[in-house]
């Protein structure tokens, strides 16, 4: 049996990835893939911790968080194609919505 602690290793080494490549790419959608592993690597922490306690609670809070995930790919994903659309880039430093 693998220890809860190389599990959870694991997910702050993805977790520390995801906050990085968000914070250095400046492309859209590998930032967009960036918080989505940062979202794996918080759902592995959880099934850790549920599964070295025995308990069903942090794998109901992963199915949540999933379905949210979920969501928030499908919505993200319509955004940056509305943002393409119109700007015709995906880079974020070149992306001022702000302006008139």
């Amino acid at each position: 049996m693998i220890p809860t602690a190389y599990f959870l290793v694991l997910s702050a080494v993805l977790f520390v990835m995801g906050t990085v490549g968000f914070l250095v790419k400046k492309d859209l959608i590998t930032q967009f893939m960036c918080v989505e592993v940062m979202l794996n690597a918080a759902n592995l922490a959880f099934i850790a911790f549920a599964h070295s306690a025995s308990s069903l609670n942090g794998q109901i809070i992963v199915f949540f968080i999933i379905t949210v995930a979920a969501a928030e790919a499908a919505v993200g994903l319509a955004i940056i194609l509305l943002v393409y659309k119109q700007r015709k880039t995906v880079k974020s430093e070149d992306i001022s919505l702000m302006k008139g």
